[in-house]
């Protein structure tokens, strides 16, 4: 069993991402995700992959996937293939992205690794469709295959935890629950076959509903004796 911790930081400028991505290093983080929406620019995307010492992943999430990015669906589309072009180690695409194929195509040909992500922000669908998301990404191309949905009862989190024991060892897979009911599966996913687990930097730079900070996770993971 290997326990990995992903950071996501929601920079504003080239300089805070720099910051952001050395804090997550010296809490030994394990993947750092550059959500790339709050981003002012995006000229120097080469800056932040150059600096890190682990995998980034470069995510730029729409206002339909609850993210902050203004512009247009081919300007979201065109940052993600130059942060792939510019050294991130993965880059995030959502199952719903306009003419995914073709955008998996263009992607294929960096040195880039494909996430393909599919979120649920009003509850967790049942483990017949999750499976069948799961088996559409992988269809796609993905190299890390995820899927996130609402924890609206704390049953929730064991449908998620069921599906990750009995459907990760086909492929690599990130899935747990968003909301305050969806701690246990951010905290557990790992223990049940996840690739890793998303965590934030600190408890007042959370990028999702849910989020719990590096330090509380591995803390709680050594004092249980999980690591």
């Amino acid at each position: 069993m290997t326990v990995r911790f992903c950071v996501s930081i929601l920079p504003e400028t080239v300089v805070e991402a720099v910051n952001l991505v050395e804090k997550a290093e010296k809490r030994k983080a394990d993947f750092i995700e550059v959500r790339l929406d709050r981003l002012k620019n995006y000229d120097a995307l080469a800056d932040i992959a150059r600096h890190g010492r682990i995998p980034m992943i470069a995510t730029n999430k729409s206002s339909d996937c609850k993210g902050e990015f203004s512009g247009s669906e081919i300007e979201r589309q065109r940052t993600l293939f130059d942060a792939a072009k510019n050294g991130f180690e993965y880059v995030d695409l959502e199952l719903s992205t306009p003419r995914l194929k073709s955008v998996v195509k263009n992607a294929r040909q960096t040195d880039a690794k494909l996430i393909i992500s599919f979120h649920d922000f009003d509850e967790t669908p049942s483990f017949a469709k999750i499976s069948t998301i799961l088996e559409e990404e992988a269809a796609i191309g993905a190299d890390i295959c995820k899927i996130v949905t609402t924890a609206k009862r704390i049953e929730d989190n064991l449908v998620i935890l069921d599906f990750l024991s009995k459907t990760c060892g086909n492929h690599k897979t990130v899935s747990f629950c968003m909301g305050e009911l969806g701690k246990p599966s951010r905290f557990l996913s790992p223990l049940f076959g996840a690739y890793f687990t998303i965590a934030s930097l600190h408890p007042s730079g959370k990028t999702a509903p849910g989020q719990l900070p590096i330090q509380e996770m591995r803390k709680a993971y050594d004092a249980l004796e999980l690591m």
